[in-house]
């Protein structure tokens, strides 16, 4: 149960063979978010567990999720763009139900990211679910 947008992601993942490739589409992903206000860049906002820091603004409207995010690393930034895609717009419902580990495993993602940044993933996505949960 991907969105359209994660949909799109995963078909340009498809024609860049070469890791190289689509690590640097995850990272021009990242660069095309609008940056984050510094004014939520709070302790409140920012993620645990990831090496760099990470910080996410969950919005709930009329029933759908949706979420802000920035990094200070680059690929962090564009795996919160690859969350974002996958997440921002479903119902608020919806939310638990994205099996992300899945669905980033399409991107061939879960191979290819260090320990590290595979925790830091885990925490964004426990965010994102927990917050839904609690809307």
């Amino acid at each position: 149960m991907a969105s359209a947008a994660f949909e799109e992601i995963a078909e340009t993942f498809e024609f860049l063979d070469d890791w190289e490739d689509r690590y640097r589409h995850v990272i021009e992903l990242g660069r095309a978010m609008p940056p984050l206000d510094a004014a939520f860049k709070v302790p409140g906002l920012k993620v645990e567990g990831c090496a760099s820091q990470v910080w996410l603004r969950p919005m709930l409207e009329r029933g759908v999720f949706r979420f802000e995010g920035e990094s200070d690393a680059m690929i962090v930034r564009g795996l919160i763009a690859v969350l974002h895609a996958l997440y921002s717009g479903l119902p608020v419902g919806d939310v638990g139900r994205v099996d992300a580990f899945a669905e980033l495993g399409r991107l061939g993602l879960n191979e290819h990211l260090s320990a590290q940044r595979s925790n830091g993933v885990r925490a964004m996505v426990d965010r994102i679910r927990e917050t839904a949960a609690a809307a």
